[in-house]
């Protein structure tokens, strides 16, 4: 088993009055030495280029050893031919285990295609690698990976309570009351719209109307006036005039997330 570990990194990001906490772990699993050293080389460029410490980078070469890791694994590269288990299998029993595990798969037998893609990889590499083409998914994947997990305060007249900004459904104004719906519970913010309009991330939230800003991560289904959200537990309204603009963003959105 080949292993390489890099002390694992936090990163504090102060924006706006989010503070985003992120400790990402990456994981490479080939069993092809040079695509491993490849891969290792472009993730540390990556990172020096943001000027940001690399995270913690651990390789395995075969399904078996990934597989019994125990710790986090955030970003996944993983091949699919390899001895024992192949990355179809490996793959799948990584997002039964992690939905939110952003996955690239490496191979250079496009057969596997539509297999991979049926457990929502997140983007397909093709042996040899282009690092252009890797910088510029690298880049998707982080910013995927950084609004997943930053957390926002929501103020109420009782306290603070941070959430995972995933975890919100939506923001709805309710006469001179603002709620914020989450998984969880909904909270009586003391902030107003245009509040949460600029603190929530720009590319998984919209405001579909005055009255709501909803995350595309929870859209069951939408039409031209209602767009349902959470197994239609929630609805908001969707203005006409920002159909089309909602419908370019949240297909931009599903994009971002393939």
């Amino acid at each position: 088993m080949l292993r390489l570990c890099i002390f694992p990194v936090t990163y504090y990001i102060l924006e706006e009055n989010v503070c985003k906490v992120i400790a990402m772990r990456i994981v490479i699993c080939d069993d092809d030495f040079f695509i491993v050293e490849q891969l290792q080389n472009y993730i540390k460029v990556y990172f020096e280029k943001a000027c940001v410490k690399c995270p913690e980078l651990v390789c395995f070469s075969n399904g078996e050893s990934l597989l019994e890791d125990k710790g986090n694994k955030d970003i996944v590269f993983l091949d699919i031919e390899m001895p024992g288990i192949n990355g179809i299998y490996v793959g799948n029993k990584l997002k039964k285990a992690n939905e939110k595990i952003i996955l690239f798969i490496i191979t250079s037998y496009s057969e596997y295609l539509d297999e991979a893609m049926r457990f929502h990889v997140f983007r397909y590499l093709s042996k040899p690698l282009d690092k252009q083409r890797f910088f510029r998914n690298m880049k998707d994947a982080v910013d995927l990976y950084h609004t997943m997990m930053v957390k926002l305060p929501i103020e109420t007249k009782t306290g603070i309570y941070t959430v995972l900004s995933s975890s919100i459904i939506a923001v709805e104004a309710q006469r001179r009351k603002v709620i914020v719906h989450t998984n969880l519970r909904d909270f009586e913010s003391v902030h107003n719209m245009q509040y949460w309009l600029a603190l929530l991330p720009k590319n998984c939230f919209f405001q579909t109307h005055r009255s709501f800003i909803v995350n595309f991560e929870h859209i069951s289904d939408f039409d031209h006036s209602l767009v349902h959200l959470a197994g239609n537990r929630f609805q908001a309204y969707l203005t006409k005039r920002k159909y089309s603009a909602f419908k370019d963003a949240y297909l931009l959105y599903l994009e971002s997330m393939r």
